[in-house]
């Protein structure tokens, strides 16, 4: 019986470590993320436009045809009645993040169907959430697509009595974008998305969702390395925030957010191995989590006491204390917390194990994490990086479930 034909995907891999190249490599040369190119070559993104598949030929030195056969054919018949596999890619609210939201509005073009009542904006952008908290990309990338382009006409066509309400709605939906995109290493769209949400929420009269918006843009900043911008952003809010919460009235939504930025602020300071500030503002959001006593999820932050203790673990193993992560994490149980923030914790403990070299608890503890959030773990640049770890440390005997998670990873 003969070996099926490798697919699309398959032959980029395999053209791409002809020419030497990392996923990252192929990543910059096609100005993509390394995500993007992990679900290429896994199947996961379909590759058929031709403009793709020319740009993978050039960035890979080859013709388009070594990468797909059937390219020399006409765009017609690229297309077939095959499915395309799901992507998990969010290129759909990328485009509809592009250009003016609502440009038809100012040449005072009406709504092209009635506008939404506010209850079915609110369950819209509860739902974002929803699926920004169960790192459910795809649906995401859909939900909001259509979402925001609704909401842009809608605040500026709906009755002015509903408006404030919209432009905090509108601020809420596109900090559920910004916090995707940083999830899924596309900073600078996810910059966009937070530039976006300050502004519906200064628009709403809403300073603490102008503070939830400058949150999602710090955590951007971070994923592009920009540590002094991050910093700026969260130091800016923490300076207002914190004479505030002086005042024993100070309410428990706005202590929230002074204690995620906080966290922030501790996460810029282990990443610099700044020892002292990493622990100042550990503590500091200690106090603010010991005060509100449980753990809430205002402005969908998450924070708490137990979020305290997952930066605990998290900057530990930033500033190369495998052991005390392990021990702060042996205390911890984020069971109640999100999918999202529970497979975050255990890419960090796998992180620790790794740094120990514990392949097998490391491994334990990535699979674990898939289960909880499967799309997060299989496009995450950290898990891809610690499977990479791992695989080093096995040397020529990897665990053949370290192998098949790296093979759902993409990870050569």
């Amino acid at each position: 019986m003969s070996a099926l034909p490798p697919t699309t995907g398959q032959r980029i891999k395999e053209l791409r470590r002809a020419a030497g190249m990392s996923q990252a490599d192929l990543a910059t040369a096609m100005g993509r993320s390394e995500s993007w190119v992990s679900q290429v070559e896994r199947g996961v993104q379909p590759v058929e436009r031709l403009a793709i598949l020319q740009g993978l030929a050039d960035a890979l030195g080859v013709s388009v045809r070594e990468v797909r056969p059937d390219a020399a054919l006409s765009p017609a018949d690229l297309v077939d009645d095959t499915p395309e596999p799901e992507s998990n890619d969010l290129d759909g609210l990328r485009v509809a993040l592009t250009g003016h939201p609502a440009l038809g509005s100012l040449f005072d073009r009406g709504p092209s169907s009635p506008v939404s009542a506010l209850a079915e904006f609110r369950h819209l952008v509860d739902q974002a959430w929803e699926y920004v908290h169960a790192s459910s990309f795809a649906a995401l990338s859909d939900h909001l697509a259509k979402l925001l382009p609704d909401i842009e006409v809608a605040v500026r066509h709906a009755p002015a009595a509903d408006r404030v309400e919209l432009h905090s709605l509108r601020a809420r939906s596109y900090q559920a974008a910004a916090a995707s995109f940083t999830r899924q290493d596309q900073a600078d769209a996810a910059w966009v998305a937070a530039d976006r949400a300050l502004q519906a929420a200064e628009m709403a009269g809403q300073p603490l969702e102008v503070v939830a918006g400058l949150f999602r843009m710090a955590h951007a900043f971070m994923r592009q390395q920009h540590m002094d911008q991050a910093e700026q952003a969260a130091k800016s809010a923490v300076e207002v925030l914190d004479p505030r919460a002086e005042d024993p009235a100070c309410p428990p939504e706005e202590l929230s957010l002074l204690g995620a930025m906080n966290l922030v602020l501790a996460v810029i300071n282990a990443r610099e191995g700044n020892r002292p500030g990493t622990h100042a503002h550990l503590n500091r959001a200690g106090e603010i989590a010991t005060r509100l006593g449980e753990d809430r999820n205002d402005f969908d932050t998450e924070f708490g006491p137990t979020n305290v203790r997952l930066h605990a673990v998290s900057t530990a193993v930033e500033l190369g204390d495998a052991g005390l992560a392990l021990e702060i994490a042996a205390e911890v149980d984020a069971d109640g917390l999100s999918a999202e923030r529970q497979a975050r914790f255990l890419l960090d403990v796998a992180r620790a194990h790794a740094q120990r070299r514990h392949v097998g608890e490391a491994t334990a503890a990535l699979l674990d994490a898939e289960t909880r959030a499967p799309e997060q773990i299989r496009d995450h640049h950290l898990a891809r990086e610690i499977i990479r770890d791992l695989l080093q440390l096995s040397g020529r005997r990897v665990p053949e479930t370290l192998r098949e998670l790296a093979d759902r990873c993409g990870v050569s």
